[in-house]
This record gives C-alpha cells, sequence and structure tokens, in this order.
C-alpha cells in the first residue's frame, strides 16, 4: 500500500502508534444507482474510493487523487454527503499494526471521466452494489448516505444531545 512521505515521516517518529487524519470517501453512481466499491488489497474488505488529505490538500483535492489512484475515474464531487469520526467505528488498525483515528469528510460524486480499474494496486476488484445490498464496509457509516442520488440534501453527521451537557463535552481521554 502507497504511503505518503508524510505518513511516513510520522510513523518513523510515532512507530504504529495512534494517528489521527483527515479523510475523505466517495460515493459513485452508476447510471443504476448503485454504488462502487473497492476490495482493499491490504485486507480483503470491501471500502469506499478514498483515502487521507495531505498537508496542502484541500479535501475535495485529496478526493480527486484518492479515486485517480484507486479507480481510475475522474470524479467531480457534487456535494458533502456526510462528515463522520470518532469512537471506535472509525478507527483502523492496518495489517502492519499501524492505528489511524479517521475524521471523514464523505462526498457524492459524478464519474465523468477515466477507466475503470486500479492504478495504484490498492484495490483487487472494484464493484458496483444496489445501494440496498452494500456488503460490510470497514466503518458503520448511516445508511441513508447510500440512498439514490435523489436521497437527502443536507449533509449528515453524527449527533448526540448528550454532547450538549456537562462532562459531555470534555474531549475524550486517548485511550
Amino acid at each position: 500500500m502507497p504511503i505518503s512521505e508524510y505518513m511516513r515521516r510520522l510513523r518513523e517518529k510515532l512507530g504504529t502508534a495512534l494517528v489521527m487524519m483527515p479523510g475523505v470517501t466517495a460515493i459513485i453512481r452508476d447510471e443504476a444507482g448503485r454504488v462502487l466499491l473497492m476490495r482493499r488489497s491490504d485486507d480483503g474488505c470491501w471500502d469506499l474510493p478514498g483515502g487521507t488529505v495531505d498537508p496542502g490538500e484541500a479535501p475535495a483535492q485529496a478526493l480527486l487523487r484518492e479515486v485517480w489512484e484507486e479507480t481510475g475515474l475522474e470524479v467531480v464531487p457534487r456535494r458533502v454527503a456526510g462528515v463522520f469520526g470518532g469512537g471506535d467505528e472509525f478507527r483502523h488498525t492496518y495489517p502492519n499494526g499501524d492505528q489511524i483515528a479517521f475524521v471523514e469528510v464523505m462526498f457524492d460524486c459524478d464519474a465523468v471521466g477515466g477507466t475503470l480499474g486500479s492504478r495504484d494496486g490498492e484495490a483487487l476488484e472494484l464493484r458496483y452494489f444496489p445501494p440496498d445490498d452494500l456488503p460490510q464496509l470497514p466503518f458503520n457509516y448511516p445508511v441513508e448516505v447510500f440512498a439514490a442520488p435523489d436521497g437527502p440534501v443536507e449533509p449528515l453527521f453524527q449527533w448526540e444531545a448528550a454532547w450538549q451537557v456537562g462532562e459531555a463535552r470534555e474531549a475524550p481521554s486517548d485511550p
């Protein structure tokens, strides 16, 4: 799996310790409304195309780079579908032990060019799935984000009313 120079330098200092990273993911649909997923080469799991934002990159810029590398498609982000992170459901431990906690910005995208096929070896397989029959994904995204393109217009984000009161406003301690 390719690793950015920035992350390589961080890992030299921190080893496999937990690192918080901004991430981007793409929802790309075909003409039938099915969602494009990739089978990851590092663990064999199905996932959305995407990756981490490097220093100096805008999230949408990182999205275009990551989608191109992983799928061979040129996309245009149409809207922010959601913003997610926090808790164990957005943490990942790679096979080499590297731990990441993501804050994910998910974009609805239109494919505007390219040819479907992995360019960097991160995807073993690329396949479109009906939004109501997706395989298990590594992160616990709300199912509403995968609704047909005419689905929710407002971006989704995690929210708990308990965050407004007392100790809930304090940042969680580092595990």
